[in-house]
């Protein structure tokens, strides 16, 4: 019987950590799937995404299509040209696309001019912010989408209520929780000591994480003076390590921001480099959509940097706290995590790190 072919696209950062599960998932069905990996490129140096098929056991890409940097326009026109040569030279049978970068939405257009199917992973989630490209990038996905594969019950309803047919989606879980419970495991495993000794020299046992990129945030020379002015203080009680993204370094730089010596600045870290940073913060800062997630599973307060957010779960049952219009009050509100012994959090739903299983089951049966 001729093997399925199964293009697997990713283009940033998170995507790499929720198709690493789906690839190893789909390689247990050895002659009936053959799955094929496309790197767009979309985030193009190795420490911000290449070596992270190391850290995820995955090999490297079949396909590097080089996309690089540019306005949204050329991005997504660029993946597009490029990833329809691929779909046409392989003639896969689904195209698996995941989250809700301008890969994802480029990717899952290509293949449905292209009559290939589609599926979603990660559909559903909504911000409601129609000023943020990602929004937009999930909703357009969403409608061109055959498969739409869920992570929380809300991205159900969403999806319902935007008239989707029911028997198209599935709430099957997280494969970031997949990635990450992976990881965990890897993590005890590997020889960490190098990076342990010269990131936390100086033995901390208090200390934060953060992490910052979006447009919102970084772009604004007030919004980012605003928020480095507000961590620098917070530094004040609790050192923070900022492994920092190369548009924030950039516009730091650019705006001639001075941040507090108790700020630990560190270039952008391997997944099992960032995991273990997280494991031991009392705290962190983001405006990332993943870590919400991943700081849930891990039980470890979260102040999300963000006037909304599309993954609800996170700070119904999770550890999730959206500041929002709270900024002022952000060093108050970590004061107060720090006196507590640990974040209370609820087990969320499917989120046990089996959610490729589910969603390779599936997609066994109905392909």
């Amino acid at each position: 019987m001729k093997r399925v072919k199964i293009i697997l696209a990713a283009g940033a950062r998170p995507n790499f950590m929720k198709i690493a599960p789906l690839f190893r998932e789909l390689k247990k069905y050895k002659g009936r799937f053959f799955p094929i990996i496309v790197h767009t490129g979309q985030h193009y140096d190795h420490g911000m995404s290449g070596v992270f098929f190391n850290d995820l056991d995955m090999q490297k890409p079949h396909y590097y299509l080089g996309v690089g940097s540019g306005s949204h326009a050329h991005q997504t026109a660029e993946a597009m040209k490029k990833f329809e040569k691929v779909c046409v030279k392989e003639k896969p049978r689904l195209i698996i696309v995941v989250g809700d970068v301008n890969s994802t939405l480029a990717c899952s257009i290509t293949a449905k001019k292209l009559h290939i199917r589609v599926a979603h992973v990660e559909a559903g989630l909504r911000s409601r912010d129609m000023s943020m490209p990602e929004e937009m990038n999930r909703i357009v996905t969403d409608n061109v989408s055959d498969f739409l594969f869920v992570t929380e019950k809300k991205g159900v309803e969403n999806l319902i209520k935007e008239g989707r047919n029911k028997n198209d989606i599935f709430l099957v879980g997280n494969t970031m929780i997949d990635s990450l419970k992976f990881s965990l495991n890897r993590l005890r495993e590997s020889d960490i000591g190098k990076f342990q000794t010269s990131l936390l020299a100086e033995e901390l046992k208090n200390y934060g994480v953060v992490t910052l990129h979006r447009p919102s945030n970084v772009d604004n020379k007030s919004n980012l003076l605003k928020l480095v002015r507000i961590l620098n203080k917070i530094s004040g009680k609790a050192p923070l390590f900022f492994p920092i993204h190369p548009r924030t370094e950039k516009n730091i730089k650019r705006f001639k921001i001075i941040l507090s010596k108790n700020i630990h600045v560190i270039k952008p870290l391997g997944y099992l480099e960032f995991l273990f940073l997280c494991k031991g913060a009392k705290f962190i800062l983001t405006d990332s959509g993943g870590i919400q997630e991943e700081a849930s599973f891990l039980n470890i307060p979260c102040f999300t940097l963000r006037k909304n957010t599309e993954r609800p779960v996170t700070i119904e049952s999770g550890t999730n706290i959206l500041v929002g219009e709270r900024i002022n009050r952000l060093p108050s509100l970590v004061d107060k995590s720090l006196d507590k012994s640990s974040a209370k959090r609820r087990t969320i739903p499917l989120w046990d790190g089996k959610a490729a299983v589910r969603i390779i089951k599936i997609l066994n049966k109905v392909l």
